[in-house]
């Protein structure tokens, strides 16, 4: 009631039994799976459909913890007494993370991230990643098209992040319009200083293009990143595909759940063995159908930038498109991208809105290919119109709000909690932020 975080999940899981809600690293954080979707025309709205559903129910559960449920990207109201061992999900796996993350460097987690003022911090676990909360989704991908999947996504990722921002602020500091992308990012790493060189960290925007296939992507990842958790299994995996048999890769799966890419590739045995992008990049909230809407984006530019790879990649270093997502992620609809010339195909800066306007036309193709009816699209593509033209993404509402707040003479945690209310009260009513107003 008073807009602070609960330590609550335990209870709610046990009390809701359903087998599609998980516990999160922290006890204030739960993770919620949607059943998939296949050859369907309107898969946002039936993901949706399913999340404001489940979240109906969720929300009766958690009332009897006096909690509510909040999708967003950092509780703005989180407090540094929320972190700490004390406030871990007790869960053998989570232990064995922290446990060996620490080992694996100094053992202190240090926290520097630009903003006003900066934030600076220093912390001997790892729970201030709890603070994180995303929405993430998985695209199924046949072999053939993995690469350039791969390669398109990347390409897209800073423009979505740009429109997508909904974590702006922690302890009363005002940082990245998405703090969450360089707080995982430094809440997990104790590389400091112990090594001549140094391995890639474990988040991070990848290590350039994707060539020939996937399997380059799972060979890095266990060549430069030590096993975390080394669990075995007793299959025989050769034996198994010399029967004929699909094998599972037990370890290596254990081993991919331990790297956190934004965009991670996932390989599953099951339904007859598949290819899946994981895209993790983007914040929980606003609303669900801001959330679904940012899919549709992220889908649709992928598969419209597709058939331009040949000419877009060449003009278009890997280093530019990291340095893109990494300012969308710090300035949000502000930011200023590099892309290349419509004309010439020479890289130059571009604002993100600018940019937006000319490749909304080039997600709509990108849906329209893989069989999303144009309802479907007009529908989640409306949204973002709407909040390129109101420039109001998640992020720079809840500053403005803040700035109102405190104009008038508010103090800045009163400020922070009756806009975390007033937001809860927006995610309710299920209107896309561009239409929420101000206080």
């Amino acid at each position: 009631a008073d807009g602070y975080v609960v330590p609550a999940n335990q209870a709610i899981q046990r009390q809701h039994n359903d087998p599609l809600l998980s516990l999160e690293l922290n006890r204030f954080n739960l993770e919620y799976n949607l059943a998939p979707i296949f050859d369907s025309a309107r898969p946002f709205s039936e993901l949706q459909q399913g999340l404001d559903a489940a979240m109906q129910k969720l929300a009766i559960t958690a009332a009897r913890q006096q909690a509510q449920i909040v999708p967003i990207g950092i509780c703005p109201t989180l407090q540094p007494d929320n972190f700490g061992p004390k406030w871990m999900t007790d869960l053998p796996r989570y232990h064995a993370l922290s446990r060996e993350l620490k080992r694996l460097g100094s053992g202190e987690f240090r926290i520097q991230i630009n903003g006003s003022p900066p934030l600076l911090m220093e912390r001997n676990d790892v729970t201030m990643e709890g603070a994180n909360t995303s929405f993430q989704f998985h695209y199924r991908v046949v072999n053939r098209d993995f690469v350039d999947v791969y390669n398109a996504l990347l390409v897209a990722s800073g423009v979505v992040m740009g429109l997508a921002g909904n974590s702006p602020t922690l302890f009363g500091h005002r940082l990245w319009h998405e703090t969450r992308v360089p707080l995982f990012k430094h809440s997990i790493d104790s590389r400091h200083g112990n090594q001549h060189w140094r391995q890639p960290a474990r988040v991070s925007f990848g290590q350039g293009w994707a060539r020939r296939s996937a399997y380059e992507l799972f060979a890095e990842t266990a060549a430069i990143h030590p096993p975390l958790l080394p669990v075995c299994s007793s299959a025989d995996y050769a034996e198994q595909m010399q029967s004929g048999q699909l094998p599972a890769f037990d370890e290596l799966r254990m081993h991919q759940n331990s790297v956190w890419p934004w965009l991670r590739p996932v390989y599953d045995a099951a339904d007859g063995g598949h290819l899946r992008l994981e895209l993790r990049a983007l914040p929980a909230g606003p609303s669900h159908v801001d959330m679904f809407a940012n899919a549709a984006l992220y889908i649709g530019l992928a598969e419209g930038l597709r058939p331009q790879l040949e000419t877009l990649l060449p003009a278009m270093p890997f280093a530019y498109a990291k340095y893109n997502f990494y300012r969308a992620a710090q300035y949000g609809h502000r930011a200023q991208l590099v892309w290349p010339d419509l004309g010439h195909q020479q890289l130059r800066e571009i604002p993100l809105l600018d940019l937006v306007q000319h490749l909304l036309p080039v997600a709509r193709s990108g849906l329209q290919q893989i069989g999303i009816a144009e309802a479907e699209i007009d529908r989640y593509l409306g949204v973002i119109e709407e909040r390129r033209e109101s420039r109001c993404t998640g992020a720079s509402w809840q500053l403005s709000c803040l700035d109102r707040l405190e104009a008038d003479g508010m103090e800045s945690r009163a400020a922070t909690q009756l806009m975390l209310q007033h937001y809860m009260q927006q995610v309710r009513a299920s209107k896309p932020v561009a239409q929420w107003g101000s206080l």
